[in-house]
């Protein structure tokens, strides 16, 4: 494993299963009665988040709550960048309050790597969404999901996501998580789809490792999962589609459309939904969709990332140990 994880694209095929095994590991400790590892006691993490977050910002703080590190949550709301301070200011406090990590979300796309190459601060760097740019985690808990749903849990220790096909459904312009799943993805195997609107579709996609179709209907008879993106209101600053009722008739998923997927195939959402928009609720309450099972993944994963890059080469979970019934 590398230092920092800025982007899903500098993870291996090798890097990737090893942190999908890691994270097989982490999950077994979340059905203990006693859901805490002593890994990272002593190790401070900062979790520095410009932008607003649910699900991100409290899965990585019972990640590192669960792995014993000591937590320090920062949010620019409230803090001295509202009164203009710069992230090489706020970089350079970090570093001389001695942390060992910093778990970052910013607006601009970039200021994870820029954090991370700068020499602003001598500390491990996560990306927890840059801009339109890149969402490793996210990435890596959909791959984690889709394995323990597609291949099994058991059987999928050591294997990728070789033969499988993805589809990813919406806005793919202003999406990071689009980007990173399709760089995840295609290290691991899969084949992957997207699907919007020739107005979400971004500049330059032909050089992407992914097909590209404009009719959701004619790909979801051969899809292993169907990814939905959320409309990303916040980021456009132009009408992209005509009427938000015309782009649920093209793009929405709903429960004809669901019929139409194979039986073992299962439907996928990053989060916030829309309910109505891109999915409708009978979709989102079914049994296969995955949204919750993603959120329990999610805290796996980010177990896993935080003690390959910070816990040393120690066996994640001690197994000589009996637990006391």
């Amino acid at each position: 494993m590398q230092r920092h994880l800025i982007s899903a694209a500098d993870l291996t095929r090798d890097d990737a299963v090893l942190i999908l095994d890691t994270a097989e590991e982490m999950a077994r400790v979340a059905d203990r009665p006693i859901k805490k590892l002593p890994t990272l006691r002593g190790r401070t993490i900062v979790n520095l988040f410009f932008e607003d977050s649910t699900r991100t910002r409290i899965s990585f703080e019972a990640a590192e709550k669960r792995l014993s590190a000591d937590v320090i949550n920062f949010t620019a709301k409230g803090s001295s960048v509202s009164k203009g301070e710069s992230l090489k200011d706020t970089a350079q406090t970090l570093e001389a309050m001695g942390v060992d990590a910093v778990v970052i979300r910013h607006g601009a796309s970039g200021a994870p790597y820029r954090l991370a190459n700068s020499g602003w601060i001598d500390a491990a760097v996560i990306n927890a969404g840059d801009g339109t740019h890149q969402h490793p985690t996210q990435a890596l808990l959909d791959a984690f999901t889709m394995r323990r749903r597609l291949v099994g849990r058991d059987a999928g220790i050591g294997q990728d996501l070789a033969g499988k096909r993805i589809t990813i459904v919406g806005d793919v312009l202003h999406s990071r998580v689009a980007r990173s799943n399709v760089d995840l993805l295609h290290t691991l195997g899969a084949q992957v789809t997207l699907v919007a609107p020739p107005t979400l579709v971004p500049v330059g996609v032909e050089t992407w490792p992914c097909e590209v179709a404009y009719d959701l209907d004619s790909t979801l008879a051969k899809s292993d999962a169907v990814m939905m993106l959320r409309v990303q209101r916040e980021r456009m600053n132009a009408a992209f589609f005509p009427t938000e009722r015309e782009y649920s008739r093209r793009y929405g998923l709903d429960g004809d459309r669901m019929a139409r997927m194979p039986e073992h195939a299962i439907v996928m959402h990053p989060g916030p939904m829309v309910r109505g928009m891109e999915i409708t609720a009978e979709v989102a309450d079914s049994d296969r969709c995955t949204v919750v099972e993603q959120v329990a993944n999610g805290v796996s994963i980010r177990m896993a990332v935080l003690y390959l890059l910070l816990g040393g080469n120690e066996p994640a979970v001690s197994h000589t140990r009996t637990e006391e019934k």
